[in-house]
């Protein structure tokens, strides 16, 4: 069976983070949505999404396929009846799609299927960028069930001061010295070739992905995910770290999301409560406004390649886009376009030639090319993203 991921209706309101990726790339527990589903599916997939993110995430379609929607996590109950779908099937959670079964080329008419209900009470689906925080502990166990699945974990070193250490699982290259781990309110997941230094403090539900580096000192709170390649100290709380981004220094992160090839200048500190306590509203690409959260808690959403300098402050609830660089005193405002420059003083516009030549280099670092694709995705963003650079 040929399995493809599609973005389904919520696309717009993932962005910054779908600027740049698919939602199936979305990287929420330990696994992005992508990894999750082929876990579960025992197959490989493809994506159907924007048409200037489709170079770089094909679509392949075969004589038959089942087309999911990406925004639903996987769980055994739900693979168990999207693997048993036949032609002309599709099951929906309400009036939403989360899959179904088509052939090659066939126009979809969902009053022409035989829709299956999905009525068990495990659905975690990712609608609005906050529910990456959000839900992100619960995602953390659920991929840790999977993962660690009739698998041992590495030893844990004896210097290590541990809770529930069957709760903790420590992949092949990992190395830990003199640290906490705490595993009595969820897992802690530690990657291949991941380092926690000295002095670190952990709360899980935690993931620490493959080649990246807790430091020394670090204070690490539940539901927190630090994705591949990256590197993290200071104060983080109930947060979600793509990967390939750093927060090297000491500062607060919480209740925040931030994507791939970011960068947190020493000392940075984000709000993630309003003085008076009052809901956070969050910028929405698609009213153009600031949309209700329903949380009393939510902090920064930074898309891919964004930076900023030392001793940053961030409002609650801030969102900056794709390649916006930071800097200076005071609190930027709480929506940042893509490839804006500057601070609470104004913006200027990140020019492309500029914001690729740090893209090359911060990425040749960790023996990646900044390739053509790369180059024209960000482009397209540039463009898309240009009138809200003008108000």
């Amino acid at each position: 069976m040929n399995y493809i991921l599609f973005d389904g209706n919520v696309r717009n309101q993932l962005l910054p983070f779908t600027f740049t990726r698919p939602v199936a790339e979305i990287r929420v527990g330990i696994l992005t949505i992508r990894e999750k589903w082929e876990q579960y599916l025992g197959f490989t997939t493809t994506t159907v999404t924007e048409d200037y993110l489709s170079e770089k995430y094909p679509f392949l379609e075969l004589e038959k396929n089942v087309l999911i929607n990406a925004s639903f996590l996987p769980s055994k109950n739900l693979v168990n009846i999207i693997k048993g779908l036949e032609e002309n099937q599709a099951v929906f959670f309400d009036d939403e799609p989360i899959a179904f079964f088509t052939t090659e080329a066939q126009e979809v008419d969902f009053e022409t299927f035989d829709v299956i209900q999905y009525t068990y009470d495990d659905v975690l689906r990712i609608e609005h960028t906050w529910d990456i925080f959000s839900k992100n502990g619960e995602a953390i166990k659920r991929d840790f069930e999977i993962i660690t699945k009739d698998r041992e974990s590495q030893p844990i070193p004896k210097s290590i001061w541990t809770k529930n250490p069957e709760n903790i699982f420590i992949e092949k290259g990992a190395t830990l010295e003199f640290c906490t781990l705490n595993a009595s309110e969820g897992p802690i997941y530690i990657g291949k070739d991941a380092e926690i230094m000295e002095g670190a403090l952990v709360r899980g539900p935690f993931a620490l992905c493959e080649h990246s580096t807790l430091k020394m000192g670090a204070k690490i709170y539940s539901n927190t995910t630090i994705g591949p390649h990256s590197k993290v100290g200071g104060e983080v709380n109930n947060s979600v770290i793509f990967g390939y981004s750093n927060k090297g220094h000491d500062g607060f992160l919480g209740n925040s999301v931030l994507g791939e090839w970011c960068n947190l200048g020493a000392d940075t500190n984000n709000s993630n409560l309003k003085n008076n306590y009052a809901e956070v509203r969050l910028w929405d690409y698609e009213t153009e406004g600031f949309a209700r959260t329903g949380l009393q808690f939510c902090g920064l959403m930074m898309g891919d390649h964004s930076k900023c300098g030392i001793n940053t402050m961030f409002n609650t609830g801030t969102v900056v886009g794709v390649s916006a660089n930071i800097f200076g005193s005071g609190f930027p405002r709480n929506f940042v376009p893509s490839f804006s420059w500057g601070g609470s003083g104004g913006f200027t516009t990140y020019k492309t030639d500029k914001a690729f030549e740090v893209a090359k280099v911060v990425m040749s670092r960790r023996g990646i090319e900044f390739s053509e694709i790369d180059a024209k995705i960000l482009e397209q963003v540039f463009e898309e993203t240009a009138k809200w650079r003008k108000a």
